[in-house]
This record gives C-alpha cells, sequence and structure tokens, in this order.
C-alpha cells in the first residue's frame, strides 16, 4: 500500500468485513487517520479533459507536450505537469512503435542552416494500397526552417520526374544553395547529374549506410510514417494523393515543432527576412580574413620606429 487511495481502501476493508475501529484499522496497517479523512477539494476539470481527448482522437501520434502546445494556441492555459498528471489519468499515452538499432561512437553535429532556401533534403518513402500496390513518395524538406515542400506519390518515380519537381519547386520557391540525398539509383541518375549541372545547384551525397548524415529528411520520414502512413488506409492514388495534401498543410501550418521553440514551420519562415538573410550569406561568403589587428600593426610600426632613433 503506497498511494492514500490503498491505503483508505484497505481501512474501509478492516472496518465493514473485520468489524474494526477506524482508529484500530489505521494503527493495524500503519497510516494516519488524518489520510483517510481527507477530502479531496481538487477541481475536476471536465472541459479541460474532454478537450484533451478530443484532439488526442484526432492527433493519435502527440504527446502530453504537443497537446499542451495545442491547448495554449486556444486559451487554455495549465501548467504543464498538471496535465501531464491528466495525460496519465485518462490513458493517452502513446504508445512507442518498436525499437531501433543506435550506433556506437562518437558522431560529428550536423550544421543547421542559417537560411531557408540554403540546403534542402530529398528522399523516399514506400508504403501501399490495401490491394497489396505498392506507390512511393518523394519527400522534400527545407533544413532551415522545416518546412515540408513536396510530398509527390506515384507508383514510379524516376530521376526526369525528380528533376522535373525541383524545377516546379525553384519556380515557386527559388534555387537553394546545395541538396542532400542518398545514393539512391534516381538522385545518381544522368538525368539528376545533368539538371544539377544546368540548375548550377551543388548535390551532396551522404554516405553509403549512414542515414544520419542526411538527419532532418529521417527525422521527417518518421514522424510522417508514424503520424500518417501508419494510420491511414489508402485505396487508390488519387486518394493517398489528397491525405497527403492534407497532411502537408496541417504540417506546415498546424502542427508545432518541438526544435523551433513549439512554432509553425510556416510561423518560423515568416521571422526570416530575405533581403537581410542573402546580405549576411554574401558577408560570410566574401568577408577575408584579415591579417592582423590594424591597432596592434600600429603599435608594432610606432615601437620599431623608436628603436631605429
Amino acid at each position: 500500500m503506497v498511494t492514500p487511495a490503498a491505503e483508505r481502501r484497505a481501512v474501509a476493508h478492516l472496518v465493514a468485513n473485520h468489524g474494526m475501529s477506524e482508529r484500530r484499522a489505521c494503527k493495524a496497517i500503519g497510516c494516519c487517520r488524518m489520510t483517510i479523512r481527507y477530502q479531496s477539494i481538487r477541481a475536476d476539470d471536465t472541459a479541460l479533459r474532454e478537450r484533451m481527448r478530443a484532439i488526442a482522437r484526432e492527433r493519435r501520434r502527440f504527446g502530453y507536450r504537443r497537446l499542451h502546445v495545442m491547448l495554449k494556441r486556444e486559451g487554455l492555459a495549465v501548467n504543464h505537469k498538471k496535465l501531464f498528471r491528466l495525460y496519465r489519468e485518462e490513458r493517452l499515452s502513446v504508445r512507442r512503435r518498436g525499437g531501433r538499432k543506435r550506433a556506437i561512437g562518437t558522431r560529428s553535429p550536423m550544421l543547421v542552416p542559417l537560411c531557408p532556401n540554403e540546403r534542402w533534403s530529398l528522399d523516399f518513402v514506400s508504403d501501399q494500397f490495401t490491394d497489396g500496390r505498392r506507390f512511393r513518395v518523394l519527400a522534400i524538406v527545407d533544413d532551415c526552417t522545416r518546412e515540408n515542400l513536396a510530398l509527390v506519390a506515384d507508383t514510379s518515380l524516376s530521376g526526369v520526374r525528380v528533376a522535373r519537381e525541383l524545377d516546379r519547386l525553384i519556380t515557386k520557391r527559388g534555387r537553394p544553395k546545395m541538396i542532400v540525398s542518398d545514393n539512391g539509383s534516381e538522385f545518381t541518375s544522368n538525368a539528376i547529374l545533368a539538371w544539377a549541372d544546368q540548375a548550377r545547384v551543388e548535390w551532396h551525397y551522404i554516405a553509403p549506410g549512414k542515414p544520419m548524415q542526411n538527419g532532418f529528411i529521417e527525422s521527417f520520414n518518421g514522424r510522417l510514417r508514424d503520424e500518417l502512413l501508419n494510420e491511414t488506409l489508402f485505396s487508390s492514388l488519387s486518394h493517398a494523393r489528397a491525405v497527403l495534401a492534407n497532411w502537408q498543410a496541417d504540417y506546415n501550418g498546424s502542427r508545432p515543432h518541438s526544435q523551433l521553440g513549439w512554432q509553425t514551420p510556416v510561423e518560423f519562415a515568416s521571422t526570416f527576412n530575405p533581403r537581410r538573410a542573402l546580405a549576411l550569406r554574401n558577408l560570410k561568403s566574401s568577408a577575408p580574413t584579415p591579417a592582423a589587428s590594424p591597432a596592434l600593426q600600429g603599435k608594432l610600426n610606432a615601437g620599431n620606429e623608436l628603436k631605429n632613433g
């Protein structure tokens, strides 16, 4: 008997079934009579519990931290520790999906881009329809703002199709400085090599067997599979495209991102000034490193003049 509730049940059992007094029952099990007689004055928080359950039913893979952000947006101010207690009492804990092997040893940190369109990440995700046919999804992410730029679904995605989708994105958003991908056959095809040379975009391939070198898109793929692909049955290609488009809009505009201070990617991207970001990038790339400080150089020259007479 660890909790006060368990002690109350034990005392009630002794009083009801064995005819013991409350004082004697408390002495027998070693608990305080104040604990038995205490009446809770804690509010039941019915409205908060109902809204939390509604959001959890709608977004089944959200933990209590993201639920806390969603409730704050709706004006329901609640302490995160209290919300965690209610979250546990309502049994809304998200079940973890299996484990994965973790590398042993040191890792070099992955640099975060400072400006939008500085680096894009590409990767493929596969799934299947209800009839067993498989399809693939091309995912493109801006590593700075974490925006999902495209989710292209089709039964076959060649290098020519990837180049065409990149041209469409560049027309809409602008040309990136670098694109990162793995060594898949679509990304190493002649069509992609010719496109990168013609578009003047640096294409970086990660080392084989090192997916964490492309960690931004790998993290996004995990959220995509956990929150959408594993939760949805796709009947056709048109159905998959419609669901992916709705999820992309929700991911960019509504879903709070933990690495952006719980802002959405669209909110975080709106904080950037395009002219200032471009000026900062040009300044970093063109600024030479001074050989010596002008003040220090002046002191050395003055000392030499005094020594020379």
